[in-house]
Protein backbone atom coordinates (compact mmCIF):
# COMPACT_ATOMS: atom_id res chain seq x y z
CA UNK A 1 0.00 0.00 0.00
CA UNK A 2 1.23 3.87 -0.71
CA UNK A 3 3.40 5.27 2.26
CA UNK A 4 1.17 8.18 4.09
CA UNK A 5 1.24 10.46 6.18
CA UNK A 6 2.81 11.03 9.47
CA UNK A 7 2.18 13.63 12.44
CA UNK A 8 5.36 13.15 14.81
CA UNK A 9 8.65 11.54 14.39
CA UNK A 10 8.58 8.01 15.40
CA UNK A 11 9.69 4.35 14.47
CA UNK A 12 8.75 3.51 10.91
CA UNK A 13 8.18 0.36 9.31
CA UNK A 14 10.39 0.93 5.66
CA UNK A 15 7.70 -0.22 3.12
CA UNK A 16 8.39 -1.90 -0.51
CA UNK A 17 6.73 0.05 -3.06
CA UNK A 18 6.00 -2.21 -6.25
CA UNK A 19 5.22 -2.32 -10.01
CA UNK A 20 1.51 -2.65 -10.98
CA UNK A 21 1.17 -4.39 -13.98
CA UNK A 22 -2.18 -6.38 -15.16
CA UNK A 23 -4.13 -5.00 -13.14
CA UNK A 24 -2.36 -6.12 -9.65
CA UNK A 25 0.88 -5.55 -7.62
CA UNK A 26 3.87 -6.97 -9.32
CA UNK A 27 6.82 -7.47 -7.87
CA UNK A 28 10.79 -9.23 -8.35
CA UNK A 29 12.33 -10.48 -5.40
CA UNK A 30 16.10 -10.09 -6.85
CA UNK A 31 15.10 -6.55 -8.39
CA UNK A 32 17.27 -3.25 -7.77
CA UNK A 33 15.82 -0.46 -5.17
CA UNK A 34 16.47 3.10 -4.54
CA UNK A 35 16.13 4.41 -1.14
CA UNK A 36 12.18 6.65 -0.43
CA UNK A 37 12.72 9.26 2.19
CA UNK A 38 9.96 11.67 4.11
CA UNK A 39 11.59 15.79 2.83
CA UNK A 40 10.24 16.90 5.83
CA UNK A 41 12.35 14.74 8.58
CA UNK A 42 15.34 13.12 6.30
CA UNK A 43 13.70 9.52 7.32
CA UNK A 44 13.72 6.60 4.91
CA UNK A 45 9.99 5.54 4.60
CA UNK A 46 10.55 3.06 2.09
CA UNK A 47 11.95 1.23 -0.69
CA UNK A 48 11.06 1.17 -4.36
CA UNK A 49 11.76 -1.64 -6.85
CA UNK A 50 13.98 -0.49 -9.77
CA UNK A 51 12.46 -2.27 -13.16
CA UNK A 52 15.29 -3.81 -15.67
CA UNK A 53 15.08 -3.42 -18.98
CA UNK A 54 13.00 -7.49 -19.17
CA UNK A 55 10.58 -6.27 -16.34
CA UNK A 56 9.88 -3.39 -18.93
CA UNK A 57 9.21 -5.75 -21.63
CA UNK A 58 6.83 -7.94 -19.70
CA UNK A 59 4.84 -4.57 -19.11
CA UNK A 60 4.77 -3.39 -22.07
CA UNK A 61 3.61 -6.61 -23.13
CA UNK A 62 0.62 -7.12 -20.90
CA UNK A 63 -0.16 -3.38 -22.42
CA UNK A 64 -0.08 -4.47 -26.28
CA UNK A 65 -2.46 -7.31 -25.38
CA UNK A 66 -4.64 -5.50 -23.12
CA UNK A 67 -4.47 -3.02 -26.42
CA UNK A 68 -6.60 -4.90 -28.37
CA UNK A 69 -9.60 -5.29 -26.44
CA UNK A 70 -9.72 -1.75 -25.17
CA UNK A 71 -9.16 -0.07 -28.26
CA UNK A 72 -12.35 -1.92 -29.58
CA UNK A 73 -14.41 -0.73 -26.63
CA UNK A 74 -17.02 1.54 -27.49
CA UNK A 75 -16.51 5.57 -26.17
CA UNK A 76 -19.48 5.20 -24.19
CA UNK A 77 -17.84 2.20 -22.09
CA UNK A 78 -14.58 4.49 -22.04
CA UNK A 79 -16.37 7.68 -20.76
CA UNK A 80 -18.45 5.54 -17.97
CA UNK A 81 -14.34 4.05 -16.69
CA UNK A 82 -13.50 7.99 -16.96
CA UNK A 83 -16.66 9.04 -14.71
CA UNK A 84 -15.82 6.56 -12.53
CA UNK A 85 -12.56 7.55 -12.13
CA UNK A 86 -13.30 10.65 -11.47
CA UNK A 87 -15.43 10.05 -8.76
CA UNK A 88 -13.45 8.21 -6.69
CA UNK A 89 -10.30 10.74 -7.06
CA UNK A 90 -12.68 13.61 -6.37
CA UNK A 91 -13.86 11.26 -2.83
CA UNK A 92 -10.19 10.92 -1.57
CA UNK A 93 -8.37 13.28 -2.94
CA UNK A 94 -7.01 13.91 0.35
CA UNK A 95 -5.75 10.74 0.65
CA UNK A 96 -3.79 11.46 -2.23
CA UNK A 97 -2.79 14.74 -1.21
CA UNK A 98 -0.88 13.78 1.95
CA UNK A 99 1.01 11.08 0.41
CA UNK A 100 2.57 13.43 -2.44
CA UNK A 101 3.32 15.36 0.84
CA UNK A 102 5.05 12.48 2.77
CA UNK A 103 7.25 11.70 -0.24
CA UNK A 104 7.60 14.78 -1.91
CA UNK A 105 7.45 17.57 0.91
CA UNK A 106 5.14 20.25 -0.30
CA UNK A 107 2.75 21.66 1.95
CA UNK A 108 -1.18 20.11 2.10
CA UNK A 109 -2.86 22.54 0.48
CA UNK A 110 -0.83 22.36 -2.74
CA UNK A 111 -0.90 18.97 -3.28
CA UNK A 112 -4.63 19.47 -2.92
CA UNK A 113 -4.37 21.98 -5.43
CA UNK A 114 -2.05 20.06 -7.32
CA UNK A 115 -4.77 17.16 -7.59
CA UNK A 116 -7.16 19.12 -8.38
CA UNK A 117 -5.62 20.52 -11.62
CA UNK A 118 -4.90 16.76 -12.74
CA UNK A 119 -8.76 15.86 -12.01
CA UNK A 120 -9.67 19.02 -14.50
CA UNK A 121 -7.93 17.44 -17.41
CA UNK A 122 -9.96 14.27 -16.06
CA UNK A 123 -12.73 15.61 -16.30
CA UNK A 124 -12.31 16.94 -20.29
CA UNK A 125 -11.25 13.17 -20.66
CA UNK A 126 -14.33 12.13 -20.04
CA UNK A 127 -16.15 14.33 -22.90
CA UNK A 128 -14.23 11.96 -24.78
CA UNK A 129 -17.43 10.95 -27.52
CA UNK A 130 -17.16 14.80 -28.73
CA UNK A 131 -13.97 14.64 -28.82
CA UNK A 132 -13.18 12.04 -31.21
CA UNK A 133 -15.85 13.14 -33.35
CA UNK A 134 -14.61 13.07 -37.27
CA UNK A 135 -15.64 14.89 -40.16
CA UNK A 136 -17.98 13.52 -42.92
CA UNK A 137 -19.22 14.76 -46.30
CA UNK A 138 -22.00 13.53 -48.32
CA UNK A 139 -21.51 13.19 -52.20
CA UNK A 140 -17.91 14.36 -53.07
CA UNK A 141 -18.54 12.23 -56.10
CA UNK A 142 -21.71 10.48 -57.46
CA UNK A 143 -22.69 8.15 -54.47
CA UNK A 144 -19.89 8.84 -52.92
CA UNK A 145 -19.50 9.78 -49.30
CA UNK A 146 -15.95 10.51 -47.12
CA UNK A 147 -15.06 11.07 -43.83
CA UNK A 148 -12.22 11.03 -41.71
CA UNK A 149 -11.79 9.12 -37.88
CA UNK A 150 -9.42 9.35 -35.25
CA UNK A 151 -7.59 6.12 -33.91
CA UNK A 152 -5.90 5.16 -31.18
CA UNK A 153 -2.08 4.18 -31.32
CA UNK A 154 -1.38 1.37 -29.33
CA UNK A 155 1.51 1.07 -26.02
CA UNK A 156 1.90 4.85 -24.82
CA UNK A 157 4.92 5.15 -22.42
CA UNK A 158 4.54 8.24 -20.21
CA UNK A 159 7.63 9.32 -18.12
CA UNK A 160 6.78 11.77 -15.39
CA UNK A 161 9.10 13.73 -13.24
CA UNK A 162 9.16 13.83 -8.72
CA UNK A 163 7.58 17.72 -8.64
CA UNK A 164 4.54 16.88 -9.78
CA UNK A 165 3.41 13.04 -9.28
CA UNK A 166 -0.33 13.41 -9.93
CA UNK A 167 -0.52 16.87 -11.71
CA UNK A 168 1.72 15.73 -14.37
CA UNK A 169 1.17 12.24 -15.36
CA UNK A 170 -2.74 13.42 -15.13
CA UNK A 171 -1.84 15.59 -18.19
CA UNK A 172 -1.26 12.16 -20.33
CA UNK A 173 -2.88 9.20 -18.95
CA UNK A 174 -6.63 10.19 -19.22
CA UNK A 175 -6.50 11.28 -22.63
CA UNK A 176 -4.08 8.57 -23.56
CA UNK A 177 -6.70 5.92 -21.79
CA UNK A 178 -10.03 7.45 -23.41
CA UNK A 179 -9.29 7.95 -26.95
CA UNK A 180 -8.27 3.76 -26.63
CA UNK A 181 -4.45 3.34 -25.74
CA UNK A 182 -2.70 1.66 -23.24
CA UNK A 183 -0.29 2.83 -20.88
CA UNK A 184 2.73 2.12 -19.40
CA UNK A 185 3.72 4.80 -16.81
CA UNK A 186 7.41 5.03 -15.68
CA UNK A 187 6.97 7.84 -12.47
CA UNK A 188 9.56 9.23 -10.70
CA UNK A 189 11.62 6.98 -8.25
CA UNK A 190 11.69 9.98 -5.45
CA UNK A 191 8.02 10.05 -5.13
CA UNK A 192 6.37 7.00 -6.74
CA UNK A 193 3.48 6.06 -4.12
CA UNK A 194 0.97 8.19 -5.99
CA UNK A 195 1.43 6.38 -8.91
CA UNK A 196 0.39 3.02 -7.53
CA UNK A 197 -1.92 4.61 -5.40
CA UNK A 198 -3.46 5.74 -9.07
CA UNK A 199 -3.36 2.41 -10.37
CA UNK A 200 -5.28 0.98 -8.01
CA UNK A 201 -7.76 3.79 -8.09
CA UNK A 202 -8.47 2.75 -11.87
CA UNK A 203 -8.81 -1.05 -11.24
CA UNK A 204 -11.74 0.34 -8.25
CA UNK A 205 -13.48 2.20 -11.33
CA UNK A 206 -13.58 -0.50 -13.54
CA UNK A 207 -10.20 -0.08 -15.88
CA UNK A 208 -9.97 -3.50 -17.23
CA UNK A 209 -6.55 -4.98 -16.34
CA UNK A 210 -3.62 -4.08 -18.76
CA UNK A 211 -4.51 -0.87 -19.82
CA UNK A 212 -2.74 1.29 -16.85
CA UNK A 213 0.43 -0.37 -15.70
CA UNK A 214 3.04 1.32 -13.59
CA UNK A 215 6.87 0.38 -13.65
CA UNK A 216 9.29 1.86 -11.25
CA UNK A 217 12.86 2.68 -12.50
CA UNK A 218 16.05 4.57 -13.45
CA UNK A 219 17.68 5.22 -16.41
CA UNK A 220 17.33 1.82 -16.93
CA UNK A 221 13.48 1.50 -17.03
CA UNK A 222 13.71 4.60 -19.02
CA UNK A 223 15.78 3.80 -21.87
CA UNK A 224 13.78 0.52 -22.31
CA UNK A 225 10.49 2.42 -23.23
CA UNK A 226 12.11 4.40 -25.81
CA UNK A 227 13.38 1.60 -27.14
CA UNK A 228 10.45 -0.89 -27.56
CA UNK A 229 9.17 -1.63 -30.51
CA UNK A 230 5.17 -2.18 -28.98
CA UNK A 231 5.81 1.51 -27.44
CA UNK A 232 4.17 4.04 -30.01
CA UNK A 233 4.33 7.50 -28.94
CA UNK A 234 5.83 9.05 -25.16
CA UNK A 235 5.23 11.49 -23.15
CA UNK A 236 7.89 13.01 -21.15
CA UNK A 237 8.04 15.75 -18.62
CA UNK A 238 11.90 17.04 -17.32
CA UNK A 239 14.77 18.80 -17.74
CA UNK A 240 15.37 20.27 -20.65
CA UNK A 241 18.85 17.98 -21.02
CA UNK A 242 16.89 15.06 -20.67
CA UNK A 243 13.84 15.83 -22.63
CA UNK A 244 15.83 16.34 -25.42
CA UNK A 245 17.81 13.15 -24.70
CA UNK A 246 14.24 11.29 -25.08
CA UNK A 247 13.08 13.06 -27.59
CA UNK A 248 16.36 11.82 -30.19
CA UNK A 249 16.35 8.67 -28.54
CA UNK A 250 12.46 8.07 -29.17
CA UNK A 251 12.14 9.86 -32.03
CA UNK A 252 14.97 7.58 -32.96
CA UNK A 253 13.36 4.67 -32.62
CA UNK A 254 10.28 5.12 -34.76
CA UNK A 255 8.12 6.96 -31.47
CA UNK A 256 5.75 10.06 -31.89
CA UNK A 257 7.31 11.74 -28.78
CA UNK A 258 6.23 14.99 -27.12
CA UNK A 259 9.12 16.00 -24.30
CA UNK A 260 8.24 19.52 -22.16
CA UNK A 261 11.47 20.19 -20.91
CA UNK A 262 12.92 23.27 -18.33
CA UNK A 263 12.32 26.57 -17.84
CA UNK A 264 13.28 30.11 -17.12
CA UNK A 265 9.77 32.11 -16.56
CA UNK A 266 9.82 35.73 -16.61
CA UNK A 267 7.62 38.00 -14.96
CA UNK A 268 8.14 41.47 -16.51
CA UNK A 269 6.68 44.48 -14.29
CA UNK A 270 5.93 47.52 -16.11
CA UNK A 271 5.84 50.77 -14.14
CA UNK A 272 1.86 51.30 -14.05
CA UNK A 273 1.76 48.21 -12.85
CA UNK A 274 -0.12 47.51 -9.16
CA UNK A 275 3.00 46.54 -7.36
CA UNK A 276 1.33 45.31 -4.05
CA UNK A 277 -0.29 42.74 -6.67
CA UNK A 278 2.99 42.07 -8.41
CA UNK A 279 4.84 41.52 -4.98
CA UNK A 280 2.18 38.99 -4.11
CA UNK A 281 2.14 37.25 -6.67
CA UNK A 282 6.26 37.22 -7.28
CA UNK A 283 6.40 35.34 -3.60
CA UNK A 284 3.43 32.50 -4.36
CA UNK A 285 5.08 32.37 -8.06
CA UNK A 286 8.63 32.02 -6.65
CA UNK A 287 8.61 30.01 -3.56
CA UNK A 288 5.26 27.77 -4.03
CA UNK A 289 6.30 24.20 -3.53
CA UNK A 290 9.19 25.49 -2.65
CA UNK A 291 10.27 26.61 -5.96
CA UNK A 292 10.34 23.13 -7.59
CA UNK A 293 7.48 24.11 -10.47
CA UNK A 294 8.14 24.02 -14.11
CA UNK A 295 6.05 26.93 -13.84
CA UNK A 296 7.62 28.92 -10.79
CA UNK A 297 8.80 32.43 -11.74
CA UNK A 298 12.39 32.40 -10.51
CA UNK A 299 13.16 36.10 -12.51
CA UNK A 300 11.14 39.56 -12.02
CA UNK A 301 11.97 42.45 -14.86
CA UNK A 302 11.61 45.42 -12.89
CA UNK A 303 10.76 48.23 -15.53
CA UNK A 304 12.32 52.03 -15.15
CA UNK A 305 12.59 53.23 -11.14
CA UNK A 306 10.00 50.61 -9.17
CA UNK A 307 12.68 48.35 -8.63
CA UNK A 308 13.58 49.73 -5.43
CA UNK A 309 10.28 50.14 -3.94
CA UNK A 310 8.94 46.33 -5.44
CA UNK A 311 12.08 44.60 -3.79
CA UNK A 312 11.27 45.94 -0.33
CA UNK A 313 7.20 44.52 -1.19
CA UNK A 314 8.65 41.27 -1.91
CA UNK A 315 11.47 41.06 0.95
CA UNK A 316 8.20 42.02 3.44
CA UNK A 317 6.15 39.36 2.34
CA UNK A 318 9.16 37.17 2.20
CA UNK A 319 9.47 37.75 5.70
CA UNK A 320 6.06 36.03 6.82
CA UNK A 321 6.69 32.83 5.05
CA UNK A 322 6.61 29.91 7.56
CA UNK A 323 8.77 27.23 5.86
CA UNK A 324 8.44 23.28 7.92
CA UNK A 325 6.64 20.43 7.64
CA UNK A 326 3.62 20.09 4.72
CA UNK A 327 1.79 18.75 7.25
CA UNK A 328 2.15 21.41 9.68
CA UNK A 329 -0.08 24.50 7.96
CA UNK A 330 3.12 25.47 6.81
CA UNK A 331 3.40 28.01 3.62
CA UNK A 332 6.56 26.35 2.11
CA UNK A 333 8.01 22.65 2.66
CA UNK A 334 11.46 21.11 2.15
CA UNK A 335 13.65 20.18 -1.42
CA UNK A 336 13.08 16.57 -2.27
CA UNK A 337 16.64 15.46 -1.28
CA UNK A 338 19.34 16.43 0.24
CA UNK A 339 21.32 16.52 -2.54
CA UNK A 340 18.56 18.83 -4.57
CA UNK A 341 19.14 21.01 -1.70
CA UNK A 342 22.41 21.67 -1.76
CA UNK A 343 23.13 22.12 -5.36
CA UNK A 344 20.26 24.74 -4.59
CA UNK A 345 22.19 26.37 -2.16
CA UNK A 346 25.16 26.32 -4.33
CA UNK A 347 23.44 29.28 -6.08
CA UNK A 348 23.73 31.19 -3.41
CA UNK A 349 27.05 31.29 -3.22
CA UNK A 350 27.35 31.90 -7.21
CA UNK A 351 25.35 34.61 -7.35
CA UNK A 352 27.24 36.45 -4.22
CA UNK A 353 30.68 36.08 -6.34
CA UNK A 354 28.93 36.52 -9.57
CA UNK A 355 28.24 40.38 -8.10
CA UNK A 356 24.35 40.10 -7.56
CA UNK A 357 22.93 41.25 -4.33
CA UNK A 358 21.60 38.67 -1.92
CA UNK A 359 18.82 40.26 -0.52
CA UNK A 360 17.39 37.72 1.87
CA UNK A 361 19.80 34.02 2.56
CA UNK A 362 17.11 30.94 2.70
CA UNK A 363 19.88 28.73 4.49
CA UNK A 364 19.29 30.55 7.63
CA UNK A 365 15.86 29.48 7.89
CA UNK A 366 14.62 27.69 11.17
CA UNK A 367 12.28 25.31 9.65
CA UNK A 368 8.80 24.07 11.59
CA UNK A 369 9.42 20.20 11.43
CA UNK A 370 10.98 17.83 13.30
CA UNK A 371 13.91 15.64 12.47
CA UNK A 372 17.24 16.40 9.84
CA UNK A 373 14.91 17.60 6.71
CA UNK A 374 16.20 18.99 3.36
CA UNK A 375 15.50 22.80 4.15
CA UNK A 376 16.07 25.93 2.73
CA UNK A 377 14.10 28.57 2.76
CA UNK A 378 12.88 31.40 0.71
CA UNK A 379 16.14 33.73 -1.28
CA UNK A 380 15.93 36.78 -2.83
CA UNK A 381 18.57 38.47 -5.20
CA UNK A 382 18.45 41.49 -6.97
CA UNK A 383 20.52 43.56 -9.52
CA UNK A 384 21.17 40.36 -11.61
CA UNK A 385 22.64 40.27 -14.55
CA UNK A 386 21.54 38.01 -17.79
CA UNK A 387 25.36 36.78 -17.29
CA UNK A 388 25.26 34.92 -14.02
CA UNK A 389 24.57 31.37 -13.45
CA UNK A 390 21.92 32.34 -10.94
CA UNK A 391 19.77 33.63 -14.27
CA UNK A 392 21.35 31.41 -17.04
CA UNK A 393 20.57 28.14 -14.74
CA UNK A 394 17.05 26.62 -14.03
CA UNK A 395 17.59 26.62 -10.32
CA UNK A 396 14.86 24.73 -9.31
CA UNK A 397 14.65 25.78 -5.98
CA UNK A 398 13.31 28.84 -3.81
CA UNK A 399 15.44 31.61 -5.23
CA UNK A 400 13.77 34.43 -6.75
CA UNK A 401 16.26 36.82 -9.14
CA UNK A 402 14.92 40.76 -9.67
CA UNK A 403 16.73 42.25 -12.87
CA UNK A 404 16.35 45.96 -13.43
CA UNK A 405 15.76 47.07 -17.10
CA UNK A 406 15.27 50.60 -18.28
CA UNK A 407 12.58 50.06 -21.17
CA UNK A 408 9.47 48.08 -21.88
CA UNK A 409 11.98 46.88 -25.11
CA UNK A 410 15.16 46.15 -22.74
CA UNK A 411 12.39 44.22 -20.89
CA UNK A 412 11.00 42.15 -23.89
CA UNK A 413 14.19 41.40 -25.04
CA UNK A 414 15.67 40.16 -21.94
CA UNK A 415 12.61 37.46 -22.32
CA UNK A 416 13.07 36.28 -26.28
CA UNK A 417 16.90 36.61 -25.82
CA UNK A 418 16.48 33.48 -23.50
CA UNK A 419 16.89 30.09 -24.31
CA UNK A 420 13.50 28.89 -22.81
CA UNK A 421 10.32 29.48 -23.78
CA UNK A 422 7.84 28.05 -21.63
CA UNK A 423 5.89 30.99 -19.01
CA UNK A 424 5.79 34.18 -18.89
CA UNK A 425 3.74 36.71 -17.41
CA UNK A 426 2.97 40.62 -17.55
CA UNK A 427 1.98 42.87 -14.92
CA UNK A 428 0.78 46.12 -15.89
CA UNK A 429 -2.75 48.13 -16.10
CA UNK A 430 -2.01 49.25 -19.66
CA UNK A 431 -4.26 47.14 -21.67
CA UNK A 432 -2.77 48.06 -24.85
CA UNK A 433 1.05 47.49 -23.34
CA UNK A 434 -0.70 44.05 -22.28
CA UNK A 435 -1.67 43.08 -25.49
CA UNK A 436 1.74 44.13 -27.30
CA UNK A 437 3.78 41.96 -25.44
CA UNK A 438 1.60 39.08 -25.73
CA UNK A 439 1.86 39.36 -29.21
CA UNK A 440 5.79 39.56 -29.16
CA UNK A 441 7.04 37.66 -26.10
CA UNK A 442 8.21 34.52 -28.04
CA UNK A 443 6.96 31.95 -24.83
CA UNK A 444 4.21 28.98 -25.44
CA UNK A 445 1.88 30.49 -22.41
CA UNK A 446 1.55 34.04 -21.28
CA UNK A 447 -0.01 35.65 -18.13
CA UNK A 448 -1.53 39.01 -18.22
CA UNK A 449 -1.68 39.82 -14.24
CA UNK A 450 -1.42 36.36 -13.35
CA UNK A 451 1.68 34.62 -12.40
CA UNK A 452 1.66 31.22 -13.39
CA UNK A 453 -0.43 31.32 -16.34
CA UNK A 454 -1.19 27.21 -16.56
CA UNK A 455 -4.29 26.73 -19.11
CA UNK A 456 -7.02 24.65 -18.30
CA UNK A 457 -7.73 21.14 -18.85
CA UNK A 458 -9.74 22.35 -22.55
CA UNK A 459 -6.59 23.99 -23.60
CA UNK A 460 -3.09 23.02 -24.19
CA UNK A 461 0.05 22.78 -21.64
CA UNK A 462 3.67 23.83 -23.64
CA UNK A 463 6.29 26.09 -24.17
CA UNK A 464 8.40 27.35 -26.87
CA UNK A 465 12.20 26.88 -28.26
CA UNK A 466 14.31 24.48 -25.39
CA UNK A 467 11.15 24.02 -23.31
CA UNK A 468 9.77 21.32 -25.78
CA UNK A 469 10.81 18.98 -28.11
CA UNK A 470 8.31 17.57 -30.56
CA UNK A 471 5.45 19.81 -31.96
CA UNK A 472 2.09 18.92 -29.52
CA UNK A 473 1.51 20.13 -26.24
CA UNK A 474 -0.30 18.37 -23.33
CA UNK A 475 -3.84 17.89 -22.98
CA UNK A 476 -6.93 19.56 -24.55
CA UNK A 477 -7.01 19.33 -28.40
CA UNK A 478 -3.42 18.88 -29.28
CA UNK A 479 -3.13 16.21 -26.89
CA UNK A 480 -6.04 14.49 -28.11
CA UNK A 481 -4.60 14.24 -31.39
CA UNK A 482 -1.23 13.63 -29.91
CA UNK A 483 -2.39 10.24 -28.78
CA UNK A 484 -4.18 9.41 -32.12
CA UNK A 485 -3.57 9.28 -35.61
CA UNK A 486 -6.27 10.29 -38.60
CA UNK A 487 -7.19 8.40 -41.29
CA UNK A 488 -10.08 9.38 -44.04
CA UNK A 489 -12.63 6.91 -45.75
CA UNK A 490 -13.91 7.71 -49.45
CA UNK A 491 -17.14 5.20 -49.99
CA UNK A 492 -19.66 3.82 -52.54
CA UNK A 493 -22.33 2.15 -50.94
CA UNK A 494 -24.14 0.58 -54.62
CA UNK A 495 -27.48 -0.42 -52.62
CA UNK A 496 -29.71 0.16 -49.51
CA UNK A 497 -29.62 -2.24 -46.81
CA UNK A 498 -32.93 -3.06 -44.63
CA UNK A 499 -32.05 -4.28 -40.96
CA UNK A 500 -35.08 -5.57 -40.20
CA UNK A 501 -37.64 -5.03 -37.60
CA UNK A 502 -36.77 -3.57 -34.21
CA UNK A 503 -39.47 -1.64 -32.11
CA UNK A 504 -36.97 -1.19 -29.00
CA UNK A 505 -35.43 2.09 -28.44
CA UNK A 506 -31.89 2.87 -29.61
CA UNK A 507 -28.89 2.59 -26.90
CA UNK A 508 -25.49 2.83 -26.53
CA UNK A 509 -23.53 -0.80 -25.93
Amino acid sequence: MPIGPRSQIGPLVTKRISHWIDGKPWTAPDSRTARVTDPATGQVTGEVELASAVQVGEAVEVADRAFTTWRSSSLSTRSRVLFSFRELLNERKEELAAIITAEHGKVLSDALGEVGRGLEVVEFACGIPHLMKGGFSSSVSTGVDAYSLRQPLGVIGIISPFNFPAMVPMWFFPLAIATGNTVVFKPSEKDPSAAVWLAELWAEAGLPPGVFNVVHGDKEAVDALLEHPRVKAVSFVGSTPVAQYVYEKGTSHGKRVQALGGAKNHMVVLPDADLDLAADAAVNAGFGSAGERCMAISAVVAVGDIADQLVDKVRTRMAGLRTGDGRRGCDMGPLITQAHRDKVASYLDAGVEAGAQLVVDGRSVEADADGDGFWLGPSLFDHVQTGMSIYTDEIFGPVLSVLRVPTYEAALQVVNDNPYGNGTAVFTNDGGAARRYQQEVEVGMVGINVPIPVPMAYYSFGGWKASLFGDTHAHGTEGVHFFTRGKVVTARWLDPSHGGVDLGFPRNA
